[in-house]
């Protein structure tokens, strides 16, 4: 057990430089303080790891709220988007909210008694530590393998503090779920953890023309029940490091974008708090994890409230909602008819709630506002597979509540290229299958057409998808087909040089595509 850290080792998230940022082609590090002093002149934050950006807009955001006053439940929407307007117009955040702000709370990374994002318990519930390379994403640990890294079992070697933080917070917004470090409270040890509220997720945040303006846009607006004055906190505001009890609310907009972390984290500094040594990883005490969507009515007295992260895309089905999930195969234009079409009652998709606040900012804003895409492609237990990040082009214009034509045609190629892409996977299972005269009852072991066709066309479909919304009179499924045919003649051209039986399977299977599905008969009374 190591012993608590000398005063002199401190690091501030609030004045240490660790926030890596970029302002045309010069990129820096900044402190918290910084960011917001300056946010004005910040293009956009550079962070190596899109889930720890995504993570960081949110405990900015919620910071945004705090230090302009956009927090207050109490406004009507009318007063809250005057409110906005008005900072939006002042070009910076106030100096003197933001020093008061961060001179009334806690930021010292290595604090003995109230550690940044950390619990300083753990020191005394776990009898051990986790190990740095159990901590670092990609190091390997414990019995397994060094494939890719030199890191191992005898090299723990030590992480520069500002990458420490930014690791920190992918862990607490996107861990993994499972066997853990084990933690004893009050007497009952527990030695696995649930993952993270974010995991397996991707994540859309308005982007503006610089910093301040994308903090301000990406401040989502109080639609929850009554809350009393004071009852909100972020993890850095409460007087002592608590647990949350499974009764706790979670709260706007504090609780809701910082305080659902299922990790608890206590980084061991080196010499100087310059690098971290060690770590403590184990389960977090708050509970519990997102529920799912009750099957009562949502005015009914006995159903639970649902967590809603105002950054997320969720899908209804079957009385269940979940969040859609990142997937690093899938270019960003194909949700683009999530984010444009506002919700309906038939709809079984929902754009992020930050959309619904869009609309109401300035027009010159609402014209230039891109969206950042961050994925983190995950299982929902303990494998990373990768994750991604993308910006969209300004397209607040194309949603249905400024441009219902542009919206729907969106939607249309959207949908005709997802249905084109399952007709294509089924095309090349069945001319596979023709010549070579075997089934594949397999899912995981599929023909290589299966495979390398879909790959083909997502790029072609995309170029389809950009000219169609030129072409408005153009077919849209007459143009996907031509792209699905087009990747699967690529794919198969040596096979069908080389056998007539081939050729004739792919021709067949390339009329099938242009076919379109026979709509469904009526019913009669």
């Amino acid at each position: 057990m190591p012993a608590l850290s000398p005063p002199s080792v401190t690091f501030s998230a609030a004045d240490d430089p660790w926030i890596e940022t970029r302002t045309g082609p010069h990129y820096s590090q900044r402190g918290l303080r910084d960011l917001f002093l300056n946010a004005q002149t910040i293009d956009d934050l550079a962070l190596p790891h899109p889930p720890s950006a995504s993570a960081l807009l949110r405990i900015a955001v919620a910071i945004t709220a705090r230090i302009t006053g956009l927090d207050d439940a109490e406004l009507t929407a009318s007063q809250w988007n005057a409110l906005r307007r008005t900072c939006l117009q002042q070009g910076r955040f106030d100096p003197d909210a933001v020093h008061a702000y961060f001179d009334r709370h806690a930021w010292d990374v290595f604090d003995p008694v109230r550690p940044w994002l950390q619990e300083p318990a753990l020191r005394t519930q776990c009898d051990h530590s986790s190990g740095i390379n159990a901590f670092v994403p990609g190091r390997p640990a414990g019995n397994n393998l060094a494939w890719f890294s030199p890191h191992g079992h005898h090299t723990n070697e030590p992480v520069p503090t500002a990458e420490a933080l930014e690791i920190l917070l992918l862990h607490h917004y996107y861990g993994r779920s499972g066997t853990c470090t084990p933690r004893t409270v009050d007497g009952v040890t527990t030695g696995r953890k649930n993952s993270g509220p974010l995991r397996s997720s991707v994540s859309f945040h308005p982007l503006g023309r610089t910093l301040h303006e994308t903090l301000l846009a990406g401040v989502p607006a109080f639609a929850g029940d009554e809350q009393l004055p004071g009852t909100d906190a972020c993890p850095w505001e409460e007087a002592l490091p608590g647990r949350q009890t499974p009764q706790a609310l979670v709260t706007w907009p504090g609780r809701l974008l910082t305080g659902q972390s299922q990790h608890a984290i206590l980084l061991v500094p080196g010499p100087g708090g310059t690098t971290v040594t060690d770590v403590y990883h184990t389960r977090a005490t708050k509970e519990p994890e997102e529920p799912k969507e009750p099957e009562e009515p949502k005015n009914s007295k006995k159903a639970k409230a649902i967590v809603t992260d105002p950054y997320l895309a969720y899908r209804y089905a079957a009385g269940n909602r979940t969040k859609r999930y990142a997937d690093a195969s899938r270019a960003w234009w194909r949700e683009l008819d999530t984010l444009v079409l506002a919700q309906d009652e038939h709809g079984t998709h929902v754009r992020p709630a930050v959309f619904d606040t869009l609309n109401d900012l300035p027009e010159d804003l609402r014209r230039s506002l891109r969206i950042r895409v961050h994925g983190f492609d995950q299982d929902g237990k303990a494998t990373d597979l990768q994750w991604y990040t993308a910006i969209t082009p300004p397209l607040l214009n194309w949603t249905q509540e400024h441009d219902p034509v542009k919206a729907q045609r969106i939607a249309e190629c959207c949908r005709e290229a997802e249905q084109t892409a399952q007709r294509l996977a089924t095309a090349a299972k069945d001319a596979w299958e023709t010549i070579t005269g075997a089934k594949s009852r397999s899912r995981t072991a599929q023909p290589s057409w299966v495979n390398k066709a879909p790959a083909r066309y997502w790029p072609k479909a995309e170029t389809v998808f950009w000219r169609l919304l030129d072409e408005p009179d153009t077919d849209a499924p007459t143009a996907f087909a031509a792209a699905a045919a087009a990747a699967l003649r690529e794919v198969t051209e040596a096979a069908r040089i080389s056998h007539n039986s081939a050729a004739r399977a792919i021709a067949y299977a390339v009329r099938d595509l242009y076919r379109r599905p026979s709509p469904l008969p009526k019913k009669t009374a």
